[in-house]
């Protein structure tokens, strides 16, 4: 049977230089190394696991979806960045992202990320 290892890299200690850019969210997911019989090497990104989703709502804001809304686009207008869709997703509990917005009236959370205003908080 392969050996499965943890994967350390010295571009690990190089900012910037992570298989996965800071924006995505397997950034911070470990890298392992599966060893086959003949010696090939495969690096993978282990399972990453959800962080828990907060019931007090600090962490997140509201949003109720309306006709039209994708979650790249909901990333977009409180995030600042479609790629970021996944957050959103993660701060819900749904399988497939696109559960997220397939029923206009639904109310999602949306966390509080890149200047996104916390409770109490105002624009200024």
């Amino acid at each position: 049977m392969a050996d499965i290892e943890p994967y350390d890299s010295a571009l690990d200690a190089i900012p910037g230089a992570h298989p996965y850019p800071r924006s995505s969210r397997y950034h911070d997911a470990e890298i392992g190394v599966h060893r086959a019989e003949d010696g090939t090497e495969v690096r993978y990104a282990k399972r990453r696991l959800l962080p828990p989703v907060g019931r007090t709502g600090d962490d997140t804001a509201p949003h109720t979806v309306s006709s039209g809304d994708r979650p790249d686009l909901l990333a977009q207008r409180y995030i600042g960045d479609p790629g970021q869709w996944w957050q959103i997703a993660d701060a819900n509990p749904v399988l497939d992202p696109a559960e997220l917005t397939a029923e206009a009236g639904r109310e999602i959370r949306v966390p509080h990320a890149g200047g996104f205003p916390a409770p109490g908080d105002r624009y200024v």
